[in-house]
């Protein structure tokens, strides 16, 4: 099916049809049906219905769990649920008419969020259970979900009367529209840009998956004749075709250009993002500030595993300490390696492209050289194959059995030893830049409940939507991964994993939910680390023409080459964490200037190769001004000290060892995995490994100390 025939089947007229985004609460939504105009009529219902409900809750609210938690989540969540499936399409079916729909009733779920959030009623009923005889017979999860209300409250200002209030709703609303802005405009920025190239000459380096992906970029664009052997080729900004057109183009030219309009994203005219942080960032500010913090940073990490900006600086200064001379030393290698190639001043477009020549010289191996043994079918077979090993359960293809939003789609089931349904999942794996963000996530589509448990059956089954950008496959070529397409995948699985072996039946706690945010990435970060065990990373290579299994030669030289410029990686993280704290923390425009200038004094410390002076990569930074890590961009360092950490016990244990193996993943399983939100992270991780964590083994996976 053409991009443009699934397009339009978000637009036909919804009156033939009732609204699909009003289903029953068990089930899923029919993504087949869902039109954009569907949204603003069912959305406009459901918050009628919600500001009904929610006045006769609060007028007969009792302090106990049937009184006042079990009625709460059942008056949000047929809310929930058609919100949450709006903003799935809009991140892989994003059109104007969507948008446009999105963004008319964006307000009134935010007013209707805001009013829960600020209801005394259910605040003091709140307080008033946590305070009863009865708190000590209410479970982990039970007494971590009225915390974290109580918690929630506060944060959204609860507290406040009169003109603050209105002013904290105002910025709550103003705040929504603007991250919605920001990332469409990323994404709008993203497609505007294409390099369309002609000359053979133009192409010369490019391996053979990048161009056939060019060719078909050109053939979407209009020109029907492009090959992959003839052009001509569009190279976009879209990540699989610009990360590899950096790595191999050799006409330098052409780098410098797609590199600077990479740094430029969403800078400048119509997409332009730059008020729009300045706007945010006061915002956020204001906001803090009404609720009695002394900025951004504190406000957030309120509800983190992280207690102050202090403990993140403090780690976030441990792993810049032991980098910056690692990454000194790779600048210094490549610059040294470019020389002896004839280039002598290496500048910010030429570092992937060296840095790639110079794998390919010391490891003699290059990402092309490992696509034909990573066909995704293959992979899937082997990456399920490690969770049936690992976590006692089983994974099969369900294609068909729900509705999907896109051709592409795919729909599995996963089942325990016992063949009983756990959960299932959407997987989403290729780009689409023209209605596809770009990334990489994971988020739910059910969670499980016994509250909405379908008829006859004692729990809803948790079901996750898995999304990538991954290679798209052309013509009778499957899609073909690089290795770290291979990794984004185990990545998201990771997460998928904590949503769908829950063993938590209250929607609150259940699979990610409550979880602090900067401990949520341990599952997904630990998942990755199975890329490098030789018997998994076996298990999931087939060379897509011949069937051969990687060979051991190839998989020495993927472990070599697993801590190369590993001290440059970790640099690069440590330096987008500290942009975004900075930001956030102590920040003072008056006396700090603009962002801009912000990000340049933390690349003073934080970068050997400072950014170019028109870098304007904060206009792209949608982690942080359009998604959920603002101060706390820190989290995926925080959280891979713990996934470490948690994959040394699988070390400890023997890898080589397949009992050991399986008991310790059955541990994972029963701890990490199962608990969810329903007990805090650090006593989680302390259940599976018997200790506090250390970054040890962060360190040393990162080739950063001995050992």
């Amino acid at each position: 099916m053409s991009s443009a025939t699934t397009s339009d089947s978000l637009h036909r007229d919804p009156a033939a049809d009732p609204n699909p985004l009003l289903g029953p609460l068990h089930a899923l939504p029919r993504f087949d049906v869902i039109l954009a105009g569907h949204v603003e009529p069912a959305i406009r219902t459901l918050v009628a219905d919600l500001d009904v409900a929610l006045s006769r809750l609060e007028s007969n609210v009792r302090p106990d769990w049937e009184g006042l938690v079990d009625p709460l989540e059942r008056l949000v969540e047929p809310l929930r649920l058609a919100w949450g499936a709006a903003g799935h399409l809009m991140g892989v079916k994003n059109s104007p008419e969507l948008r446009t729909a999105y963004e008319t009733v964006q307000p009134d779920v935010v007013r209707a969020w805001t009013r829960i959030g600020q209801s005394r009623p259910l605040h003091e009923a709140s307080k008033a259970m946590r305070a009863s005889s009865a708190w000590a017979t209410l479970s982990d999860a039970q007494r971590r979900i009225v915390e974290k209300m109580i918690l929630d409250a506060e944060l959204s200002g609860v507290g406040l009367d009169g003109p603050a209030k209105e002013r904290f709703n105002a910025i709550q609303r103003e705040l929504a529209d603007l991250a919605t802005r920001f990332g469409n405009h990323v994404l709008d920025a993203t497609k505007a840009f294409a390099l369309d190239l002609a000359d053979p000459r133009d192409v010369d380096g490019l391996p053979e998956s990048l161009l056939q992906l060019a060719a078909k970029a050109a053939r979407e664009s209009g020109r029907t004749e492009a090959s992959a052997e003839l052009g001509p080729w569009r190279i976009t900004l879209d990540a699989p075709i610009s990360g590899p057109f950096l790595q191999h183009s050799k006409r330098r030219e052409l780098r410098e250009r797609v590199y600077r309009a990479w740094i430029a994203r969403a800078s400048s005219g119509e997409f332009d993002n730059t008020p729009l942080i300045d706007r945010i960032l006061a915002l956020r500010d204001e906001k803090a500030k009404l609720l009695g913090f002394r900025d951004f940073a504190a406000l957030s990490l309120a509800s983190k595993m992280a207690r102050s900006a202090d403990d993140v600086l403090v780690l976030l200064e441990e792993l810049r300490a032991k980098a910056m001379p690692a990454a000194r030393k790779d600048f210094e290698e490549l610059v040294a390696f470019a020389r002896t190639r004839g280039e002598n001043d290496v500048k910010h477009w030429d570092l992937a492209f060296w840095a790639e020549r110079l794998r390919e010289d010391r490891f003699a191996f290059s990402e092309e050289d490992l696509r034909p043994y990573f066909p995704l079918p293959k992979v899937l077979d082997g990456l399920f194959a490690l969770a049936e090993r690992l976590f006692d359960v089983r994974i099969v293809a369900a294609d068909g059995e729900t509705p999907v939003w896109h051709d592409d789609v795919r729909f599995f089931r996963i089942l325990d030893a016992g063949g009983s349904p756990r959960a299932a999942f959407f997987l989403d794996p290729y780009s689409r830049p023209a209605e596809k963000r770009g990334g990489a996530w994971m988020d739910d589509g059910l969670v499980r409940s016994k509250l909405f448990a379908p008829p006859g059956e004692r729990v809803r089954l948790p079901v996750a939507h898995l999304v990538c950008n991954g290679t798209p496959p052309v013509g009778e070529r499957p899609s073909l991964m690089t290795f770290r397409e291979v990794e984004t995948l185990f990545h998201e699985f990771g997460h998928g994993l904590q949503h769908m072996l829950t063993t938590v039946d209250h929607e609150s706690a259940a699979g990610i939910n409550g979880v602090e945010w900067d401990a949520v990435e341990l599952p997904s970060q630990f998942m990755e680390n199975w890329c490098y065990h030789e018997p998994t990373l076996m298990g999931l290579s087939s060379h897509w023409q011949t069937g051969a299994q990687l060979p051991r030669a190839l998989f020495d030289k993927i472990q070599a080459a697993r801590t190369f410029r590993a001290g440059s990686d970790t640099l690069r993280q440590v330096y987008f964490a500290c942009t975004d704290l900075a930001l956030h923390h102590d920040h003072e425009p008056s006396r700090d200037g603009t962002p801009f200038d912000v990000m340049r004094k933390v690349a003073d410390r934080t970068t050997v190769l400072p950014p170019l002076p028109e870098d304007r990569f904060l206009c792209s930074f949608t982690h942080v001004f359009a998604g959920g890590y603002a101060a706390g961009y820190y989290s995926y360092k925080w959280a891979e000290v713990l996934s470490a950490d948690a994959f040394g016990a699988f070390e400890e244990a023997g890898l080589d060892d397949p009992a050991a193996v399986r008991r310790t993943g059955r541990r994972f399983r029963d701890t990490v995995l199962a608990l969810g939100g329903s007990r805090h992270p650090m006593d989680v991780f302390e259940q599976f490994r018997g200790r506090k964590p250390s970054t040890e083994a962060l360190l040393r996976h990162s080739g950063l100390t001995a050992g």
